[in-house]
């Protein structure tokens, strides 16, 4: 298993987190079978506190600082998710048209999202139906989207 600061219950779940630092660099989504381990380190509390927040209120505003690894144009486009309120979905072309790109250029940087709900790549949808998540169209990671969007009042 990934090399993770704490490991995290999560409604859907576990969540994985990555840090450097106190910067969050990555949220990972584990199985609901997934042994938990957590960590009083501040900055884990931190994401903690943030994710039961978000939990508990789906339009909660992060105060988190961000450090997700990518080339430019993956900033680009994880900088454009960050601009879509919760209940509120684009699809990977109106995207793309914004980012003056192609849908599935797109599509894989929202894939590659290393910080997921923060980051809500959860809110991108296909022109016809939701789309993938995390890459896979079917499965654990379609049932996170599911439970986030359900969450945010979207299904």
């Amino acid at each position: 298993m990934p090399d993770y600061a704490a490991i995290l219950p999560a409604p859907f779940g576990a969540v994985g987190v990555r840090l450097s630092g106190n910067a969050l660099v990555g949220l990972e989504f584990l199985p609901p079978d997934t042994a938990l381990r957590p960590s009083g380190g501040e900055a884990v509390v931190r994401v903690e506190h943030e994710l039961a927040a978000y939990y508990a209120n789906p339009r909660h505003l992060w105060k988190l600082t961000l450090a997700p690894a990518g080339t430019l144009f993956r900033q680009r486009v994880w900088q454009a998710l960050l601009a879509i309120p919760a209940g509120h979905t684009r699809t990977y072309g109106e995207l793309a048209l914004d980012l003056a790109s192609s849908p599935r250029a797109v599509g894989q940087a929202v894939g590659d999202n290393p910080i997921p709900i923060v980051i809500p790549c959860h809110r991108v949808l296909a022109a016809h139906g939701l789309g993938g998540f995390m890459h896979e169209t079917d499965g654990f990671p379609m049932a996170v989207k599911r439970w986030l969007l359900h969450h945010e009042g979207f299904l």
